[in-house]
C-alpha cells in the first residue's frame, strides 16, 4: 500500500459462515445513515470515537490474513457496517490488497451511499474492480414504504442494483421478512419481478426478522417500535421465498 488508509471498525469475526461463500474472515464497519426499524445492530449507527476502533486497512488485513489456511470452497474476506460504503477508501484498500494475494472479496451493503455523482462514483467504479461479491440487501421495493421502513428512499439502492447486472458483477440479493412490514404478497412480488430484471444474481435469501437485537435499542434508550412483532413462522418464510423465488 502506498498510504496508510483508516478505517472505522465496530469488530471483526475470524470463521463466519453466512456472508458470502465458505469460511469468511469479516469485517464490521461502523456507521450507517439508515434507521431501519427492525435493526439488529444499532450500536453501529453513530460514527463517536467511542463506537469504534481506528484501524488502518494494512493491519486489518494482516490479521485476515492470519485465516487464510481455512478459505477453502471459495472463503475470503467479507466488509460489512453498518454502511460499508460509508468507508469506500477503506474498503477500496483492504479489497485492492486482498486482490494482489488472490483473495476472494464480497461486500455486504444496502447501498443507501450510491450515487452516480462525484466523487463517489469514480470510486465506487474502482471498488467494483476488486469486488468479487455483492450482497445486496433490498428491504422494500415501494418507495413510500421504504421511506417508513428506513427513512430514505429506495431509487439509488435500485440504481446500484441495475448498475452491478450491467456490469457484470455476482450479486446475493437478502430480504428480511417482518410480519405486517416487509411480506406483503404485492411487495415480495414486487422483488420476483424486479430480480428477474437482473443479471449475476447467484443467491436470493429470505432472512427472517428476529428480535436477538432489541436489548440494543434498550442499552441506547431508542424506542423500538415493533415490540410487539413477532419472528415469521417457517411456513411465512416458505411463502415468501415462494413469492421471491428464491435458489441457492
Amino acid at each position: 500500500m502506498t498510504r496508510e488508509i483508516m478505517g472505522k471498525i465496530h469488530s471483526t469475526e475470524s470463521f463466519g459462515a453466512v456472508d458470502g461463500p465458505g469460511v469468511r474472515f469479516i469485517i464490521f464497519l461502523q456507521g450507517c445513515h439508515m434507521r431501519c426499524r427492525y435493526c439488529h445492530n444499532p450500536e453501529t449507527w453513530k460514527s463517536n470515537e467511542e463506537e469504534y476502533t481506528l484501524r488502518s486497512a494494512e493491519d486489518v488485513l494482516k490479521e485476515a490474513l492470519r485465516y487464510r489456511s481455512y478459505w477453502k470452497n471459495g472463503g475470503g474476506i467479507t466488509i460489512s457496517g453498518g454502511e460499508a460504503l460509508l468507508q469506500m477508501d477503506f474498503v477500496l484498500a483492504v479489497f485492492s490488497s486482498a486482490k494482489e494475494k488472490g483473495i476472494h472479496t464480497a461486500l455486504d451493503t444496502a447501498g443507501n451511499p450510491f450515487t452516480e455523482e462525484e466523487p463517489f462514483f469514480s470510486t465506487f467504479k474502482r471498488l467494483c474492480a476488486v469486488t468479487d461479491l455483492f450482497i445486496l440487501d433490498l428491504k422494500e421495493m415501494d418507495e413510500e414504504k421504504h421511506k417508513q421502513l428506513t427513512g430514505f428512499s429506495n431509487k439509488n439502492i435500485l440504481a446500484m442494483a441495475r448498475y452491478l447486472s450491467d456490469h457484470g458483477k455476482h450479486m446475493w440479493i437478502r430480504h428480511v421478512l417482518v410480519p405486517g412490514l416487509t411480506d406483503e404478497e404485492s411487495g415480495l412480488t414486487a422483488l420476483h419481478d424486479f430480480i428477474a430484471t437482473l443479471h449475476g444474481v447467484d443467491r436470493v435469501e429470505v432472512l427472517p426478522y428476529h428480535v436477538l437485537g432489541v436489548p440494543e435499542w434498550e442499552k441506547l434508550n431508542l424506542p423500538y417500535t415493533l415490540e410487539h412483532v413477532k419472528p415469521p413462522t417457517p411456513e411465512e418464510v416458505a411463502r415468501a421465498e415462494k413469492l421471491i423465488g428464491t435458489f441457492a
